[in-house]
């Protein structure tokens, strides 16, 4: 009896080369629905799935190849004297050959106005049971999942036939495309149903965006896996070296800390502005009447730190921050835009990776945050909601001026952004010194302060937690700070407290502390 290879792809890219190799080492095709259109219309011989079963696709498609006709010839083990009977028994011919790709659910469920039936009616039925039964049944039958498999799988056909490992390596990519597959949609419900996720298992469908040349070493072997057409898997990468691992890391922090100013192309923030980011923290942040500006202004806050490093713009990027970028050796720049005159200027920088990231790839990125810990993983919500400075209150004698107040929110927005413990110093809508990451917070404000020198004078203070003495408060007015931002909440707050109004400072608590581990 002949081999036979059933067919049922709604991806048809390779089909019809596939067919015909088939073919030529005589396999007959069993296919249904649109795909035994496609091979008929291309001369093909093709049996349909209704005509084998002898039963009638039904309910609009849904069942057609759910049939003891179809998973008797897959699942039998030709070893075995039983099965073998069972199918003689049933005039069932074996099934050697599944090639199956799904519905494109993940493609259907992108468009954020796909229509709840739209999204229940594109999940595949009877292929995810085809593509399991092949694959658990791999010893005796060769599953295909994806068109990027066929040339292997031909190649093999034309050797001599498909040995016990490949069809081992095409079983365990097909178990993972039903659970990604799975995955794609229990995550796609739960989004819709508003479920909060709590004690409910954690299903991820991240497929492999791009094998990294190593991780944050050389030694360190590292892949990026991303949902496409969401977050960074969003992003176009308009010229430069691939991107890195490191790369990666801090686009991240830079991209958090630059929408604490909104993001956008027209239409967008009412303020341009830009983050230069090194090793996750920020160096230098600052806000500008265009990108220019903001750029300019950002690079000049420690230029120092700033080479090598890598900027986030949250607005298009013109010809003019073009050029101030062109000045300094850089590794990223992120932007929803880049302007014609910003590409022709960035072009010499043939090294420079320049990733053009829309807000609408943003928007239908997970808002989970997720870190791994030995032998599980950590879930949070991302600590990115703007802060209500309705909510603050100043604590000190001194009311804070306008221009004070104002300084404090941008230095309040930055902070959150910098590793703990963390300390700001800025004036003018301009990060002067940040301290980050120190063990004790005093250690922090004296890196920031040092770093702001002479800046420091008449500028403010942000410290992402709280204050547990007095001596940062102390340390700050030597330096000419004149005001301070910071959660509170410590048992010690009168002393901070008592501090300020004895050196003439204003304090706001913000009672929401911002640590970034």
């Amino acid at each position: 009896m002949a081999a036979t290879a059933l067919l049922s792809v709604s991806n048809k890219q390779g089909l019809v080369p596939l067919a015909q190799a088939l073919l030529r080492q005589g396999y007959q095709l069993l296919s249904s629905g649109g795909t035994a259109a496609a091979l008929a219309a291309e001369g093909l011989p093709v049996t349909k799935v209704a005509d084998h079963t002898g039963a009638p696709e039904i309910l609009g498609g849904r069942v057609k190849t759910l049939h003891p006709r179809v998973h008797g010839g897959i699942l039998a083990r030709r070893s075995d004297a039983a099965h073998r009977a069972d199918l003689e028994a049933q005039a069932i011919p074996t099934i050697d050959v599944v090639v199956v790709n799904l519905y494109p659910f993940e493609a259907t469920v992108a468009d954020p106005n796909v229509s709840w039936d739209q999204a229940i009616e594109t999940i595949d039925i009877g292929g995810p049971a085809m593509v399991r039964a092949a694959a658990k049944n791999h010893a005796d039958v060769a599953v295909l999942t994806s068109p990027d498999q066929y040339e292997a799988f031909m190649a093999a056909l034309e050797s001599g036939g498909v040995d016990a490992s490949l069809r081992q390596q095409l079983a365990l990519a097909a178990f993972r495309h039903t659970a990604a597959y799975d995955a794609a949609i229990s995550g796609w419900l739960a989004s819709r149903l508003e479920a909060s996720g709590d004690g409910a298992p954690l299903t991820l469908s991240l497929p492999l965006q791009q094998t990294l040349r190593y991780g944050e070493n050389p030694h360190q072997h590292a892949s990026w896996h991303a949902t496409a057409g969401a977050g960074w898997g969003g992003a176009q990468q308009l010229q430069g070296k691939e991107l890195s691992y490191n790369n990666l890391i801090d686009l991240e922090a830079a991209l958090a800390t630059v929408r604490e100013f909104g993001y956008g192309g027209p239409g967008g923030p009412d303020q341009a502005a830009a983050v230069v980011v090194k090793h996750t923290n920020p160096c230098g942040v600052a806000t500008g009447a265009d990108s220019a500006d903001a750029v300019l202004r950002a690079l000049d806050a420690d230029r120092v730190s700033a080479f090598g490093g890598i900027v986030a713009v949250n607005t298009p990027v013109d010809g003019d921050a073009a050029e101030h970028l062109a000045g300094l050796f850089l590794e990223c720049v992120v932007a929803p835009g880049f302007a014609p005159a910003a590409r022709e200027r960035l072009a010499a920088k043939a090294n420079l990776r320049l990733l053009e990231l829309p807000v609408e790839a943003i928007d239908r990125a997970d808002r989970r945050q997720l870190r791994t810990v030995l032998g599980g993983v950590l879930v949070q919500d991302a600590d990115d909601q703007r802060s209500d400075a309705s909510t603050w209150e100043v604590v000190s004698q001194r009311q804070p001026s306008a221009e004070e107040l104002e300084d404090l929110a941008f230095a309040w927005r930055l902070v959150r952004h910098v590793r703990s413990n963390a300390i700001v110093v800025a004036r003018s809508g301009q990060s002067l010194g940040i301290g980050a990451g120190q063990m004790n917070r005093v250690g922090s404000a004296r890196l920031a302060l040092e770093a702001a020198a002479d800046r420091a004078a008449g500028s403010v203070l942000a410290s992402d937690g709280f204050f547990p003495f007095d001596d940062t408060v102390r340390l700050a007015a030597s330096h000419g700070i004149r005001a301070l931002i910071q959660p509170g909440g410590s048992v010690r707050d009168a002393d901070s407290i008592a501090a300020c109004d004895e050196l003439g400072l204003a304090m706001v608590t913000t009672g929401r502390r911002h640590f970034l581990h």
